[in-house]
């Protein structure tokens, strides 16, 4: 049999074959406690599976991925597991027209993250149970048809340990020492889900009468690990859930279907969440155990919504396989900040958008990975690595511009009749498009052949003549595709006019909507304005492109770009300079140099961390070897002196603490560092808390000044799970060839790491100021990879190969390298190809870069 890695095709002639009609599964998870035997630790997992076959006689097969199958029982007979299990299939021949199939088996608890992942709390030793599968891990829990299109109802009951609680999709109850859960509503694989532990629980209401008079209540539950219980804000939680609910009641016209919302803070989670229904997971990282900014739980609000759009985009309507997985999370992901913006407190989130969620995007549609929105997925492993910025932050931008395409009122009542045409069903592009052609009257095909159908990233650049009077004469708009992928869109944008005021500051003054179709396109309704200084061509960011700059824009920009006054102008220039800069067309000293003068007055202060991380990006990918040493001091100065400027107790002092810590190097930084956690050195108003303290010991760690007593000592002191994950993260991160030896050997060499600890580890290996004792480590690499795929997890593969890619080994060898390497493994797995590629292209850029950024030295 082919083994775990279901294909497209495998999944279309089973959806034909069979109709399935509900699961029973009854897990037994009381060996998550007490010691183990040596082995692998197992639970049991008992299914019964009703389904109906079209073609009686035929033969399919079930998915289990399991240690061992105790009995497969198949309408009354017993098959013998030895025959017809392989470790990932159950074999199912002479299929009758009604079908009922029942296997026993022994399941593994995870530490990777996938199926049901067991975590011990270092802190109390208490164990924590939680499942995760998308795209394709609940049969590493229980025996199923591991596809989105074989949608059933599904009926839990769960045997814990004592004194634990257990939550499920549907609602629970203990009766006779079993937690038993109500049926759910036909739901695919992927999002059934189980939890279980000694969890902190917290318990609210929902809820809203009706257009037909009916009243709906929802329960609302929310969890987290004991250890975190007094860090755990659930009023929070529960305050942005309650506003998302009156917002998608609001604009959906469908109520709620899946009866209970808890929402479970979970440890050591691969993802930023998963939108099970009724059972919503995410990382624990949400839950802050220290002082953030803002941005911090915008974004926590922003996935708390997210979640919650795939109550109706994903979970009530699914696509049918995950070539149109963008039915579902471009709209989470563009519902979300929509919601945000439009529920919350949060009024800037589109802000973010443009600053954040589109760099991904704009990133990913440049790798040559890039894919359309609506991808070509063969199999399970295309599959997981799909989850990107295009299927989401690029997906969502286009979205964005279809509401300003169609008119916001039309995407919604399109989005409407959706959900009620194909409620519990499973849907594809067409089915899409069909209703929003309904509602917005326009024809759809050509706008998803351009946006949906091909990949890349145009660049809209202003073209502006001047008459004898210094007004516009003609301004226009050029539009350029890469050769790679050479498509030209049709783009609805605003052009915004902007000049300085007697006050100095630059001010927006016309503005006129347009549609750039082709290469160039006259904007006839600002000839005769006054000459601008900046001209914005996506302002207000309707739009999906790379934004250029004529060269008085850009000299305007270089001299007042801290003048602008509109905060999303700003962002969208912030955005446009640093896409010059990862394409070689802006030096990287000079985008540093962008950040010194004017971050400081940047007032968002999610833009202004987006800089930051910019900026160090600039200084240790983009600049040329020689100047790293002058830029690295150069932004420690610039940090220090905003740190010490910074308003006493503001979320602008705390980025700018975090963001010194990032850039110090030097013997007066990082002795400043050491002062702080000692207290002989303070900053008015910066709490030097217990995640800031984490902050601040990488660094030293790094940079030879924090050994492995004194990490050993913090530990102690934050004997906690999230303090083992800094420990181990700034344990190696230490200079020392053997920490690096170690270091190594515990990700690529054993499997004893969770995925967490794995994560933690491979974040403190590859340090910026260790280029030389890394070395060593890149011929390494690639004897170790195809290895590494085959032998772990998909999960831990994705992270093995994506984090130890030796990207600071900077130069034309370590191109070669992996050119060879490509050449010689021209069979491996595709998804292991795309990810060294992808590496590969993120090298050769940082080159590019560098030669741009030298040049500017020598000119």
């Amino acid at each position: 049999m082919p083994g775990e890695n279901l294909t497209r095709d495998e999944a279309r002639e089973r959806a034909a074959l069979l109709s399935v009609d509900g699961y029973e599964v009854a897990l037994d998870l009381r060996s998550a406690v007490g010691d183990g035997d040596g082995g692998p630790r197992t639970f049991r997992s008992v299914t019964t599976i009703r389904f109906r076959c079209n073609e009686p006689g035929a033969s399919t097969f079930a998915d289990l991925v399991a240690p061992s199958v105790t009995s497969v029982t198949l309408n009354g007979k017993d098959l013998d597991p030895g025959e017809v299990f392989d470790g990932s299939r159950i074999a199912l021949e002479d299929l009758a027209a009604e079908n009922e199939l029942t296997v026993d088996a022994q399941c593994a608890y995870s530490r990777t993250g996938e199926g049901m992942h067991r975590f011990v709390d270092p802190e109390d030793g208490e164990v924590y149970l939680y499942t995760q599968y998308e795209p394709a891990d609940a049969r590493r829990v229980f025996t199923n048809f591991e596809q989105p299109d074989l949608k059933a109802p599904y009926r839990f009951e769960v045997q814990a340990p004592e004194g634990w609680t257990v939550w499920s999709n549907g609602a629970g109850e203990r009766v006779d020492g079993v937690w038993r859960f109500a049926e759910t509503k036909p739901i695919s694989t992927y999002i059934t889900c189980v939890v279980a532990g000694p969890y902190h629980y917290v318990t609210d209401s929902y809820e809203r009468t009706l257009e037909d008079g009916t009243k709906l209540e929802i329960p609302l539950g929310a969890l987290c690990r004991k250890g975190l219980a007094p860090y755990f804000d659930a009023d929070d939680v529960f305050l942005v859930t309650k506003q998302g609910l009156d917002f998608f009641h609001e604009h959906f016209d469908y109520p709620y279907p899946f009866g209970k919302y808890d929402q479970a803070f979970v440890p050591e989670y691969n993802l930023g969440a998963m939108e099970n229904p009724g059972m919503v997971t995410f990382r624990e990282e949400y839950i802050f155990r220290g002082k953030v900014t803002q941005a911090s739980y915008e974004a926590r609000a922003n996935v708390i919504l997210h979640e919650m759009a795939h109550m109706w985009f994903g979970d009530l309507v699914t696509m049918v396989w995950w070539d149109d997985l963008w039915l579902k999370e471009s709209f989470a992901d563009f519902m979300g900040t929509f919601a945000n913006v439009g529920a919350t407190r949060f009024k800037d989130a589109w802000i973010t958008f443009a600053n954040r969620r589109k760099a991904w995007a704009y990133r990913a549609d440049q790798l040559p990975s890039t894919h359309p929105i609506t991808a070509d997925i063969r199999d399970l492993q295309d599959a997981k690595l799909n989850f990107d910025g295009i299927t989401y932050a690029k997906g969502a931008s286009v979205l964005k511009q279809l509401v300003a395409y169609v008119g916001e009122e039309a995407f919604l009542e399109g989005a409407r009749r959706y959900f009620k045409r194909n409620a519990y069903g499973n849907t594809r592009l067409g089915d899409l498009l069909s209703v929003l052609a309904e509602t917005s009257g326009r024809d759809m095909s050509a706008w998803a052949r351009s946006w949906l159908q091909t990949a890349g990233v145009n660049s809209l650049t202003p073209q502006v003549l001047l008459d004898a009077e210094g007004r516009v004469a003609e301004l226009a708009v050029v539009q350029e595709a890469p050769e790679s992928h050479p498509e030209e869109r049709p783009h609805r944008v605003a052009v915004g006019l902007y000049r300085r005021t007697a006050e100095g500051a630059l001010e927006r003054y016309a503005r006129v909507e347009t549609d750039v179709e082709g290469p160039r396109t006259v904007v006839a309704e600002l000839a005769g304005a006054e000459a601008p200084e900046l001209v914005l061509v996506n302002d207000d960011d309707l739009t999906y492109c790379k934004i250029r700059f004529d060269e008085t824009s850009l000299a305007t920009l270089r001299e007042h770009l801290g003048a602008l006054t509109d905060p999303l102008a700003r962002a969208l220039c912030w955005s446009a300079l640093w896409n010059l800069t990862r394409d070689a067309l802006l030096p990287a000293r000079d985008f540093v140099d962008l950040v010194l003068r004017f971050a400081g007055r940047e007032s968002d202060i999610g833009v202004l961390q987006m800089l930051h991380a910019w900026a160090n990006s600039a200084l240790v990918h983009y600049a040329a070897p020689q100047w790293r040493a002058t830029g690295e001091e150069l932004l420690a100065e610039g940090a220090l002196r905003e740190l010490q400027a910074a308003e006493p107790g503001s979320e602008h002092q705390l980025a700018w603490a975090r963001f010194f810590a990032t850039v110090a190097s030097g013997g007066t930084d990082l002795a400043l560092l050491k002062g702080l956690l000692d207290g002989t050195e303070t900053v008015e108003g910066l709490d030097v808390d217990q995640e800031l303290r984490w902050a601040f010991l990488g660094p030293l760690a790094a940079h030879g000044v924090a050994d492995e007593s004194v990490l050993a000592a913090e530990l102690a002191r934050d004997d906690t799970a999230s303090g083992k994950r800094h420990q181990v993260r700034c344990l190696a991160a230490r200079p020392s060839a053997a920490v690096k030896a170690q270091a190594w050997a515990q990700v690529v060499e054993s499997d004893a790491l969770s995925n967490a600890l794995v994560e933690a580890t491979i974040a403190g290996f590859d340090q910026p100021s260790q280029r030389e004792l890394t070395a060593p480590y890149a011929e390494k690499y690639f004897a170790a990879i195809e290895r590494v795929w085959q032998e772990r997890s998909i999960q831990i593969g994705m992270d093995v190969v994506r984090g130890l890619f030796p990207g600071f080994q900077d130069r034309q060898e370590t191109l070669d390298a992996t050119d060879a390497w490509l050449g010689a493994h021209a069979d491996a797995a595709p998804a292991l190809r795309r990810l060294v590629l992808e590496a590969r292209d993120d090298l050769a850029r940082s080159l590019r870069a560098q030669a741009c950024d030298k040049s500017a030295a020598d000119a």
